[in-house]
C-alpha cells in the first residue's frame, strides 16, 4: 500500500476527532461565554458559578450527539476494516 493511503487514513482520523470533540466542546464554550458575560455585567466574582452550567451543557451535548458520534466512529471503523486487504497487498 502506498504511503499516501496511510496519510489519507490518518487525515480522516484527525478530521473525525476534530469533528467529534467540537460537537462536545463548542456548547460548553458558548455557555461559558454567556455565563462570563453575565458575571462581568453583574460584577459577580464567583469562580464556581460557570462550572455547573458548562457541565450541564456538556452532558446535554453528549445526550444529543452521542448517537451521531457513535455512528461516525462505527463508519470510520468499518472503513478501516475494508482497507485491510489493500494494506496487506
Amino acid at each position: 500500500m502506498a504511503p499516501e493511503a496511510f496519510v489519507e487514513l490518518f487525515q480522516d482520523a484527525l478530521y473525525l476527532v476534530l469533528l467529534l470533540v467540537s460537537a462536545i466542546v463548542v456548547p460548553g464554550l458558548l455557555v461559558g461565554l454567556i455565563v462570563a458575560i453575565f458575571q462581568a455585567a453583574t460584577s459577580i466574582n464567583e469562580q464556581t458559578l460557570s462550572f455547573l452550567p458548562r457541565l450541564i451543557a456538556t452532558f446535554i451535548a453528549l445526550m444529543f450527539f452521542g448517537h451521531w458520534m457513535t455512528r461516525m466512529l462505527m463508519e470510520y471503523f468499518y472503513r478501516l476494516i475494508d482497507h485491510i486487504p489493500n494494506i496487506l497487498y
